[in-house]
């Protein structure tokens, strides 16, 4: 009887386990949907290791934009109201009445976005947003007089690209301040 006992162990064949692990492995691989993170998609400048010549920018062509950490918007140094941030770029980037105080002409016009660490994501995003619409109006209005069709991507390459050299979208953001600094 006691030969019987030790013939029959406890053992379980694990020589399948693995093949079954590999097998779940591909499963949920093949079957996981992979989640692309959805963001804002702005055209980068290329990279250059030469410093920028802050001498050549003339502060009348610089539309500066800062939203602070108490979410203000503070436009060329005063306090702005987001409705009329649209309004306010479109006019600064064309200056149709040719003033001394807005930009000398719209390739010569930079938008200059800074916020604080503080800002809200969803008053930065606005305030983005509102830029981002000037531009786009602009090039609307500007497809419709040359072209006298709307600026869409029904539009031709070519044409697109002439609108958007009499219009180039210069849009410069600068690195955060920390938390209440400005």
């Amino acid at each position: 009887m006691g030969r019987s006992r030790s013939r029959m162990k406890n053992e379980i064949n694990a020589g399948s386990m693995a093949d079954i692990a590999f097998l779940l492995l591909i499963f949920f691989l093949v079957t996981t949907q992979i989640v692309e993170d959805k963001g804002i998609r702005v055209m980068l400048p290329p990279w250059s290791e030469e410093e920028p010549d802050i001498t050549k920018l003339n502060k009348r062509n610089v539309f500066s934009v800062l939203v602070n950490a108490q979410n203000q918007l503070l436009v060329r140094g005063e306090l702005a109201d987001i409705t009329q941030l649209r309004e306010r770029a479109k006019e600064f980037i064309s200056n149709p009445t040719k003033r001394e105080d807005l930009s000398e002409n719209p390739r010569k016009a930079i938008i200059s976005l800074k916020n604080d660490r503080g800002t809200n994501y969803k008053t930065y995003l606005s305030v983005y947003n509102e830029l981002k619409a000037a531009y786009n109006e602009l090039w609307d209005e500007e497809s419709q007089r040359m072209y006298g069709k709307p600026y869409s991507d029904q539009l031709p390459i070519a044409l697109r690209k002439a609108v958007r050299d009499k219009f180039p979208l210069v849009l410069s953001e600068a690195e955060p301040t920390a938390f209440g600094e400005e």
